[in-house]
């Protein structure tokens, strides 16, 4: 589950190295970058399995939802050689998970009042703002921008991953922060009574 850290990372540094990336997310991409959303078409289909065979079904739906997306989305780009960049696009959402998964190590570890977690509570929502939340909204505009230069197949596939991702992320983020944040008064008198 810890793989918010690589290819996230990578799609970054693409950008970095070749700007004009965002430009042509269409046809154009840079060396590497299709088989960096091969792998995490790999990865996704991996965790996917993983998860279908080690967890329950009503524990799991939403993250094998996601990834089901993800897979049909990015196997798309793998197959046609087209929409790489989109696709890389995508992955910069993923780097916020490397503090979403710091979070649950912290609370498997049972570390949830330490300055540790908290900060990375904090941190956690910023980059959930700026990787999740923003380049969804940036994706979803680019998509309405560029209507009519992308097919129709694949703009109704676009926006259907889009429409399924951004209120899923919304979800997350409401849930991140009544629990970091907002706590109920019910978990308030929990921990008074402690």
């Amino acid at each position: 589950m810890l793989w918010g850290e690589g290819p996230p990372a990578a799609a970054a540094h693409g950008f970095c190295l070749h700007p004009g990336l965002s430009e042509d997310l269409v046809g154009t991409h840079p060396p590497g970058a299709h088989s960096l959303v091969a792998v995490s078409v790999g990865y996704f289909l991996e965790d996917f399995v993983d998860m279908l065979c080690n967890q329950k079904l009503h524990q799991s739906w939403e993250l094998l939802f996601h990834h089901s997306v993800v897979i049909v989305c990015f196997g798309i780009a793998v197959l046609l050689h087209r929409y790489v960049g989109f696709a890389l696009v995508a992955l910069l959402v993923e780097i916020n998970s490397i503090f979403l998964h710091l979070r649950q190590i912290l609370l498997m570890a049972n570390l949830v009042h330490t300055t540790c977690y908290r900060l990375n509570s904090i941190v956690n929502l910023g980059t959930y703002v700026v990787f999740r939340i923003a380049t969804l909204a940036w994706m979803t505009r680019w998509l309405f921008l560029n209507r009519e230069n992308v097919p129709l197949a694949m703009y109704a596939v676009g926006t259907v991953g889009m429409a399924i991702m951004t209120p899923m992320n919304i979800i997350l983020f409401y849930r991140l922060l009544r629990s970091d944040f907002f706590k109920s008064s019910r978990d308030v008198q929990r921990e008074k009574e402690q």
